[in-house]
């Protein structure tokens, strides 16, 4: 296993004054780090039965893609505004630093399809809550959500469905 700490670095100030970005490039170009992070985030969800990992924009889909093939189920982008080229349902959510909105194909799920969110990190939840928000406009059913590294200063967690169970490999 590798060193986590040591893959991950903190980028003061970025994207605005007084956040502390923490950066995955370096665990991700590693090749043992990068396969070990998606191993470990598969773990907890292997044999649950799912339709498709949902993944957030941008570095979501990093991690997301490499889950989904993992546990051999489909993938869906969460996007941002204007990405996708058919009808979407469109999610507002606030962020650490300012406030965004997510979007998905109006026709990306069936109702009932059995989804796995993913995000790389839990920082605020406000990102992973409106992803959740998109899915159950869907009227899909979300199994649970999976993050590569929660913030735990920030408080994410505490502001997560109780219902929905929420994984997260990394903690800081």
């Amino acid at each position: 296993m590798p060193d986590w700490q040591a893959l991950i670095r903190d980028i003061p100030d970025f994207p605005k004054p007084g956040v502390v970005f923490k950066d995955i490039t370096p665990l991700l170009a590693d090749a043992d780090g990068y396969a070990a992070a998606v191993d470990a985030m598969a773990a907890p969800w292997r044999g649950v039965a799912l339709d498709a990992v949902l993944a957030v924009e941008s570095r979501g889909f990093i991690v997301g893609a490499a889950l989904a093939r993992a546990l051999g189920t489909g993938f869906v982008p969460v996007r941002k505004p204007g990405k996708l080229p058919a009808r979407v349902h469109a999610q507002d959510y606030d962020l650490e630093y300012g406030s965004d909105r997510l979007e998905i194909h109006a026709d990306a799920l069936s109702p009932g399809a059995r989804v796995l969110l993913v995000d790389d990190v839990l920082a605020t939840g406000g990102t992973l809550r409106a992803a959740l928000a998109l899915a159950r406009q869907q009227g899909a059913i979300v199994v649970g959500a999976a993050v590569l590294l929660e913030i735990s200063a920030l408080e994410g967690r505490a502001r997560w469905e109780p219902d929905v169970a929420l994984e997260a490999t990394l903690a800081c």
